[in-house]
């Protein structure tokens, strides 16, 4: 490919991008391997632009462009020499007009902006992530697995962690492939430490996913007492297996339940909790950094939707706690509906709860809980309090 049918394939690929971003369609990384699955006459290096051209473009532009011609016009203003790339030839695109506009460069769209937290530092939310990583303590410590991964280097406050280059291959590593780090984000990790997990316990983890916290949780307890992952949705809970099989795990229940109808399946487990873990869905607006098409997505109706969820989550996580049970509340998001108002609400509405102060030598206090950001603590963005069950 030349260089000028590189821009023209990534403006091929943002049309589609915008087009999947706005009836909620594939994510970008599937709609990139797709195209090129198709187009097998591309190179490695034709391949490595493309995708660089589509995400750079991506990076620029908060609020959902109309077309893919304009995200690559307005990254010219960022990278000058694009411009004369735009020449016309066969599979370039035609040249830029004069006048004619490139999308408007932000951060933040617009009809969000006053609603993430005040401490938030906006231009931070997309730089390019680290990887970071969790010694798994049932199989390693960090002095043992330090010399397989030279590269990484330990994090302040989090005992357990390393942090690696962005786009650093650590799957390929003997580390992990026998189950001695996990990718995991150093909030994550925060997260988890902040359960207080131990040996014997009853932990519940309601909202776990593909399982990352789950194992963190795991190794906390030492791989004893009883440890149940939680989701509605099979595909998710579903990897934790493997993962699971990996780490050396043993103790974790899974459970799938029924959207709408989570408290039948939970109904043995009320009152039985120590730690119930409510990873909520969310907006995902502290995850920019890793998935910065996923400002195109998110519309107010949605973020109305995701906050009218949490908040139905937590009444029913609420009974499964033990008296003097601990209910930790987290979401990968930055507005206070969703982290600072969706605590107050829960306080307010549920009798015999308070909240406890949070000991973390990062982040900062927010409300009843902890804020998190990258621009500050060098993390994905979270928000999470501790809620304790005192009647």
């Amino acid at each position: 490919m030349t260089p000028s049918a590189r821009i023209q394939a990534a403006i091929d690929l943002l049309d589609a991008i915008i087009a999947a971003a706005r009836d909620g369609g594939p994510a970008a990384d599937t709609l990139i391997a797709r195209y090129f699955k198709e187009r097998r006459y591309a190179g490695s290096r034709d391949r490595r632009a493309v995708r660089d051209h589509v995400y750079d473009a991506i990076r620029r532009v908060a609020d959902r462009p109309e077309a893919g011609r304009a995200a690559m016009i307005g990254l010219v203003e960022a990278q000058p020499e694009l411009a004369a790339l735009f020449d016309g030839s066969t599979h370039a695109p035609l040249p830029i007009e004069p006048g004619e506009a490139g999308a408007a460069a932000g951060a933040v769209p617009g009809w969000l902006q006053p609603l993430l937290a005040a401490p938030v530092e906006q231009d931070a939310l997309l730089g390019r992530a680290p990887v970071d990583l969790r010694v798994n303590r049932l199989k390693a410590t960090p002095a043992q697995v330090a010399p397989e991964l030279p590269d990484a280097t330990p994090i302040e406050g989090i005992p357990d962690a390393l942090r690696l280059p962005e786009g650093y291959p650590v799957e390929q590593s003997e580390a992990w492939k026998r189950g001695a780090v996990e990718v995991q984000d150093a909030g994550s990790q925060l997260i988890s430490a902040a359960c207080g997990a131990q040996a014997g316990q009853t932990v519940i983890d309601l909202c776990a996913g593909a399982g990352g916290k789950t194992l963190a949780l795991a190794a906390a307890m030492g791989g004893k007492g009883r440890l149940i992952a939680a989701d509605t949705i099979r595909n998710r809970i579903d990897r934790l297996a493997p993962r699971a099989e990996r780490a050396g795990v043993t103790c974790i229940e899974r459970l799938l339940l029924d959207q709408g109808h989570e408290a039948r399946a939970l109904a043995p487990l009320v009152g039985q909790a120590d730690i119930v873990l409510v990873d909520a869905p969310c907006s995902g607006t502290g995850t920019w950094r890793r998935n910065p098409e996923a400002r195109w997505r998110l519309t107010q109706a949605r973020l109305d939707r995701l906050v009218s969820e949490q908040a139905r989550i937590l009444d029913f996580a609420a009974p499964l706690l033990a008296p003097g049970g601990l209910l930790v509340y987290a979401t990968c998001a930055l507005t206070d509906r969703e982290g600072r108002d969706q605590v107050d609400a829960f306080l307010a509405r549920q009798a015999g709860w308070s909240a406890e102060p949070i000991a973390a030598d990062m982040g900062r206090a927010h409300g009843h809980g902890l804020l998190l950001t990258p621009g500050h603590d060098g993390t994905d963005g979270f928000y999470f309090a501790r809620l304790r069950r005192t009647a």
